[in-house]
């Protein structure tokens, strides 16, 4: 993109006189923007950010740099962007290993993300601060970095060779008496001597925002450089202005738009001008529209409002001088969905014709909302066509959102379209309480600030990703379990926990079945070679028989280290995944033993104990060809070293985020005679077991024996990656 900066001045006391300067190449606003390097450039540029793996990112601060922000050790420390779910600005903690705070995220959605770093300190205040050695690539905010993450969903987002040129175009403004600026986009087919002049879209920001934004963190020239070069916008001209102002009509009608007029071959005609904007300023586009409809022929409101009066004269007024007006908003998170309601609401009364784009599903009133809403708005201007009807995906504005009042439902409270809201009263005097939890990319954990409502603090989010997750609220650096939630984990007493529906893969198998499919879990006490009374889980599928013909087939299924025997029901939801396969018939009927493998020899525990008990217990074969034993991270250690220790008693061995090797008296033809399976599972780069992993299969192959190792699942050392190996690994058992 070529980047110019256009001087437009008033001449006092000269009338109408408008002189333009041009100077290719001047430092300003625009230029220093247009100038940035692509995305991959940026992140090679900055050395605190790295990709380690396809769409894993780290960050890497040094901790002296972190010092002189603070001027202290800082008390805590995290990267804080839009990471979260729906892109929600939430908290990475980083940790420190040395003189780096680093840590991993990802893989990431492709699209633009913004982020600052952010020490809190023993006080509990929040220092903000980037890269320092950095160009500053958001100019009204200058303690935020953005990087764009490349990819086929967001190719309508991505520097396009061949786009069009961003200018800055500087005038007088008489309504501020000052100077103010505009970034001015230009099609690549520009002509300042076209026989006909250009159309032109006017964008405003929303209040708090610079109109740079639009290409800073909206990345509104990439959207309009991919739309013209695929056809599908009428060429134009498109200009971002400054709507810090009260007086919109004078801002616009006297200032702005003579100066682009008189700046650039575009059209004075009104039925060739059009106007949009985010927040107030979708409000002022709809205020123009009401009180100057002869202006503007298509108006565009992204997350607006309009709180004045429509009277039958506009409304006529209206119908007859514009040819689009059309909506649009995010999901329930929006700020604007009520208003918005309400807004069709009035327009429907007053009989004003117009279009809306209903609910985005996916964003409340972020970027990613109103890129969207660009990339639609653009192509229906100044062309024929258009479906009038909502984009694919989009939910009807069926009428106003409502939380329940505080604290009257258990928390969270999860709508149907997967949007959660949390509540607690547990900290009436803090100043920082967030919402800790694995919904961040691939189960990452991220913190989520909560907003203080009344003596409680709330946070509403999403949607949130079909699935189970765990939480807990921190208020001022302690840690409190959200008591109105009625789940417990016992390893974790902090921990509450709640599932999501969903179409994908966690959302399926970890819902609740019918409780008609649901198979029973109890819990079997045993004499342990610790030398006391122990207890497990046991899950039985929904039509177990006890005097069945046929005796059932037993997977012994481990915890990890810090954990214990329960966690793998009320975390992983262990119980809901076997539910889901034995009533898609994907699994073999058998039992599942989760016991307790914490401080014991645990080949001896199992073979000595957890297995005599349940061979006595329940109706299990006492083959070992039907018997499975996997874990995760300690547990697959558990189950490694059983499997070299006592080969053949167990034919099917998983295990998830593993570690070991090969012993050197390993009988290698006995294991690989004996052995149904020895499948293998591991997060990406972000699994703190990875390279372990890599090392124990280094090991097999080194030594000969046979093994599978299944594809990288994304994610940290975390449940997500382990319900998603249970999941696979379930149906390789006993076939």
């Amino acid at each position: 993109m070529i980047a110019t900066r256009t001087r437009i001045s008033r001449s006092r006391g000269a009338g109408r006189r408008w002189t333009a300067l041009i100077a290719a190449g001047a430092v300003g606003a625009g230029a220093l923007l247009a100038a940035q390097p692509a995305a991959a450039e940026l992140i090679a540029d900055d050395p605190w950010i790295s990709e380690p793996a396809d769409g894993v990112y780290q960050f890497s601060v040094p901790h002296s740099v972190v010092v002189d922000e603070v001027g202290a050790d800082p008390a805590g420390f995290a990267v804080e962007g839009s990471f979260g779910p729906g892109h929600e600005w939430s908290r990475l903690n980083l940790g420190r290993d040395g003189d780096t705070w680093s840590a991993k995220i990802g893989p990431l959605e492709p699209g633009q993300y913004s982020f600052q770093y952010e020490a809190i300190t023993s006080e509990q205040e929040i220092v903000e601060f980037r890269n320092p050695d950095t160009e500053q690539t958001v100019t009204s905010r200058p303690e935020l970095s953005t990087f764009f993450v490349p990819g086929d969903s967001a190719e309508w987002l991505q520097d396009a060779a061949g786009g069009g040129e961003l200018t800055t175009l500087d005038y007088d403004s008489r309504v501020a008496h000052a100077e103010r600026s505009a970034q001015v986009w230009t099609p690549p087919t520009y002509d300042a001597n076209r026989a006909e002049p250009y159309p032109v879209l006017y964008l405003l920001p929303d209040e708090g925002q610079a109109y740079s934004e639009w290409t800073e963190l909206g990345r509104a020239a990439q959207i309009l450089d991919n739309l013209a070069l695929s056809g599908e916008i009428e060429p134009m001209v498109v200009v971002m202005g400054d709507g810090d102002t009260s007086d919109v009509q004078g801002e616009m009608l006297r200032n702005l738009l003579p100066a682009v007029e008189d700046g650039f071959h575009v059209s004075s005609d009104s039925d060739q001008r059009a106007i949009a904007g985010i927040g107030r300023g979708g409000a002022q586009a709809l205020e123009l529209m009401v009180k100057k409809s002869k202006e503007f022929s298509s108006v565009g409101s992204f997350s607006g409002h309009f709180d004045g009066k429509i009277s039958n004269g506009h409304a006529k007024q209206v119908n007859r001088n514009t040819d689009l007006v059309r909506l649009y908003v995010g999901n329930t998170t929006d700020a604007s969905y009520n208003q918005n309601v309400a807004l069709s609401e009035k327009l429907d009364t007053a009989g004003v014709e117009y279009e809306t784009d209903g609910s985005n599903p996916a964003y409340g009133d972020i970027w990613e909302t109103w890129q969207e809403a660009l990339a639609d708005f653009a192509p229906r201007l100044f062309q024929d066509g258009g479906d009038p009807g909502m984009s694919e995906g989009h939910l009807p504005l069926d009428g106003e959102h409502s939380l329940p009042d505080p604290g009257t439902t258990p928390t969270p409270w999860i709508d149907e379209n997967g949007i959660v809201t949390f509540e607690t009263d547990e900290f009436p005097d803090a100043t920082n309480v967030t919402v800790w939890a694995n919904w961040g990319p691939a189960g990452n954990w991220l913190r989520i600030p909560m907003i203080r409502d009344g003596d409680r603090w709330r946070l509403t989010v999403g949607p949130v990703d079909g699935g189970s997750y765990y939480y807990k609220f921190t208020g001022d650096g302690v840690d409190v379990k959200d008591e109105s939630n009625p789940t417990v984990v016992n390893s974790e007493p902090t921990w509450s926990t709640f599932q999501i529906a969903g179409d994908n893969l966690r959302g399926e198998y970890t819902a609740d079945a019918a409780p008609e499919d649901r198979g029973d879990v109890t819990t079997m006490e045993y004499d342990s070679t610790a030398g006391e009374t122990r207890s497990a889980y046991v899950w039985t599928p929904s039509d177990y028989d006890p005097d069945r013909a046929d005796e059932y087939s037993t997977l012994y299924l481990q915890h990890g280290g810090g954990q214990v025997w329960s966690d793998w029901i009320q975390v992983g939801r262990a119980a809901q995944i076997l539910d889901n396969h034995y009533l898609r018939g994907t699994i073999e009927p058998m039992v599942v033993v989760m016991a307790d493998g914490n401080g014991v020899d645990f080949p001896t525990e199992i073979t000595e104990s957890i297995v005599p008990t349940a061979e006595r217990e329940y109706h299990v074969s006492d083959d070992s060809a039907d018997r499975a034993l996997a874990g995760l991270s300690m547990g697959s250690g558990h189950a490694l070293s059983t499997f070299f220790a006592h080969p053949g008693e167990f034919a099917y061995i998983g295990l998830f985020s593993t570690f070991g090797s090969v012993p050197p008296d390993a009988d290698v033809e006995e294991l690989n005679e004996v052995t149904e399976l020895l499948s293998i599972y591991s997060g990406d780069i972000q699994d703190f077991t990875y390279e372990p992993t890599l090392a124990l299969i280094e090991s097999l192959e080194e030594n000969g024996v046979e093994h599978e190792f299944n594809p990288l699942i994304p994610g940290p050392h975390s449940w997500d990656v382990w319900q998603k190996s249970l999941i696979d690994f379930l149906p390789k058992l006993f076939v």
